[in-house]
């Protein structure tokens, strides 16, 4: 089942919101939505791994796809929808809420503590998954340095093709562009691969990618959509210079702790999401005052969102 449109564009892997306590601020979603709609995001990917997916219980993540189900259409938004984790029945049950919301599209990246030990049993666990939302086009998330699940995705679209009606592609976070372009060879017209390193994306275009699904196209989308022009008119070194800067931006953020901190700077952007919990760390104010002064002479108030 292909989602049409596909995912040739920036998706947004969104923050979930939290307040100062580390409760769930689900309020902060109308806000976040509007931010992302007047930057030129039409589709996001809620609580997967920038969303602390696998911090929340299944109660959070499933009040988090109501919010989402009203903020995202109010704001022209498509929602894709994470609902994998390592218990398959809360992923079911994530599935069908997602069908019933009418989202426009689900994904699940492998259990990991109990590991599929083959890659027959990854297709079982997502066909298990996709089967509780028969009528909801299906991506596979394949992060193996998450996961510690690696299997050859180009075998994965060969075999999930047979046992996965809803098949639409893969959410591909995994820098092995040789890994990429075979299966970007199997799935032809057929599937969707949507790339997902950020600090990679210029590669990802060049072996054939035609959208991405990032945590850094929150504050920075501009940023890629340039990249991504420069690209298509052919201006290679502009292409380069820019991912240059999205390589420095995410190196300064990741410095005081990659999600944390991202977080930390959504708050200046006027978007509080709160702050990211534990056992993921948080930035100090002086450490995000130092980071928006480095993001700044990298040309932050030229690309950044507003």
């Amino acid at each position: 089942m292909k989602l049409n449109p596909p995912l040739h564009e920036l998706v947004v892997a969104t923050h979930t919101p939290f307040h100062a306590d580390g409760s769930l601020a689900p309020e902060v979603v109308p806000a976040q939505a509007a931010f992302l709609a007047a930057n030129g995001i039409r589709s996001v990917f809620i609580t997967g791994s920038t969303g602390e997916g696998h911090s929340l219980t299944c109660a959070e993540r499933l009040a988090m796809y109501e919010e989402w189900a009203v903020s995202g259409p109010a704001c022209g938004l498509r929602v894709i929808a994470h609902v994998g984790g390592n218990c398959i029945e809360d992923a079911k049950t994530l599935a069908r809420a997602a069908e019933s919301l009418d989202f426009a599209a689900i994904s699940a990246l492998a259990p990991s503590y109990y590991k599929p030990g083959n890659l027959a049993a990854l297709v079982d666990c997502c066909a298990a998954i996709a089967s509780a939302a028969p009528q909801t086009p299906f991506y596979f998330y394949d992060i193996p340095a998450m996961t510690g699940v690696s299997f050859p995705m180009e075998k994965f679209l060969a075999e999930a093709a047979e046992r996965i009606p809803t098949l639409a592609g893969i959410k591909f976070t995994n820098p092995d562009l040789v890994s990429y372009r075979r299966s970007l060879e199997v799935a032809g017209l057929r599937f969707d691969l949507p790339w997902g390193v950020d600090e990679m994306l210029l590669a990802g275009l060049a072996s054939g990618a035609r959208g991405g699904v990032g945590s850094t196209y929150n504050w920075a989308p501009k940023l890629y959509f340039d990249l991504i022009a420069a690209f298509t008119r052919g201006d290679l070194a502009e292409a380069q210079r820019l991912q240059n800067v999205s390589i420095a931006m995410i190196d300064a953020i990741a410095a005081t702790g990659f999600l944390g901190t991202a977080k930390a700077l959504m708050g200046r952007l006027g978007v509080p999401v709160g702050p990211a919990r534990l056992p993921l760390g948080n930035p100090t104010g002086g450490q995000v005052d130092a980071l928006v002064s480095q993001l700044d002479e990298l040309g932050f108030q030229e690309w950044g969102a507003k």
